[in-house]
């Protein structure tokens, strides 16, 4: 029996996982390329190793996840905002003419979502909402449990809705009162760690400046786990903000439940809990009491698991088609 290929092209980590239809998963090859990567070396690496997989073993399908926005119809990349080269990439054309097999292009979150929904937490929702925070933050809704996709170019970038802006305030930085931001460019573990390293932010006498190295989101968990002043306010700040966007997406859409995956997700409780505490304190009347967040189940291998699935049946992926 013809095996199926599941990838992830994300911002940070690359993954290719072989498996079957049912979004089982029997084997994953994974790589970071690091900092200065483009879309040749992602390419490559693609490239290579689905080469030796299919050296291996059949491959009836690949399922794949990008890492930004695309056309859904054509599998062309519209720009990705992490990596450069991917610029009206025809990334289904791509993998169809390198390897010859039907090939399924879907944005990295809305893929994790749809292995969340059937494999994971989101068993039983009829309005689902999946959500990551990782090197960068996406959204995909999933109503009577297919994928809604707006115009055909997704829908839902949680990343890019309009929150406020309190760096320059918390950094002693001249504000603009009333400035705002794309929630991603807070909220990302890109962005979290970024800010965290900057010189002079974290301050003398908090733990993480006594860390030495490189700050990571799971040092600001565990500092806010220690009671640690500054960790417990930074992830007040940035649950807070994150929260907003989530309100948003219940006033305007009302799931029943809400999954959050992602490398910034495993924080845990120390991040989960304050999201749900502000989640409530914003959300609508009519949407109070009406909805639950969760952790993704699947969380690293939500995309990839995705990928299995829609590898094997592309109507996963869209509007028409049969139900899961």
């Amino acid at each position: 029996m013809s095996k199926l290929i599941g990838v992830e092209i994300g911002g940070t980590k690359q993954q290719i996982a072989v498996g079957t239809a049912d979004g089982t998963i029997l084997d994953v090859r994974q790589v970071k390329l690091g900092e200065k990567t483009n879309a040749a070396d992602i390419l490559a690496w693609i490239r290579e190793n689905i080469c030796r997989i299919m050296n291996e073993c059949e491959v009836g399908g690949i399922g794949v996840g990008f890492g930004g926005p695309l056309e859904s119809c054509s599998g062309r990349v519209l720009c990705s905002l992490q990596v450069p080269g991917w610029k009206d990439f025809r990334l289904k054309d791509w993998f169809e003419e390198h390897f010859n097999v039907r090939s399924v292009i879907v944005n990295d979150t809305v893929l994790g979502g749809i292995g969340e929904l059937i494999l994971g937490n989101g068993a039983g929702s009829s309005r689902f909402f999946y959500t990551n925070i990782g090197t960068g933050i996406g959204g995909g809704l999933y109503i009577d449990r297919r994928y809604y996709d707006g115009s055909g170019y997704g829908a839902c970038y949680l990343g890019n809705t309009w929150v406020p802006d309190w760096r320059g305030a918390v950094m002693g930085e001249c504000s603009v009162p009333g400035a705002g931001t794309r929630l991603e460019l807070i909220c990302s573990g890109k962005s979290i760690e970024e800010r965290l390293n900057i010189p002079g932010y974290v301050p003398a006498g908090s733990v993480l400046a006594k860390k030495g190295g490189r700050i990571t989101c799971q040092d600001l968990a565990e500092g806010a786990g220690r009671n640690d002043r500054f960790c417990r306010e930074e992830l007040e700040r940035t649950a807070s903000t994150f929260s907003i966007g989530l309100a948003n997406v219940l006033a305007i859409a009302a799931p029943d439940r809400i999954a959050i995956g992602g490398g910034v997700a495993k924080m845990g409780e120390p991040l989960f809990s304050r999201i749900r505490k502000y989640t409530d304190e914003y959300s609508f009347v009519a949407d109070r009491g009406h909805y639950e967040i969760v952790e993704s189940s699947l969380m690293d291998h939500a995309v990839l698991a995705g990928g299995l699935l829609v590898a094997g049946r592309p109507q996963l992926a869209g509007w028409k088609g049969e139900k899961e």
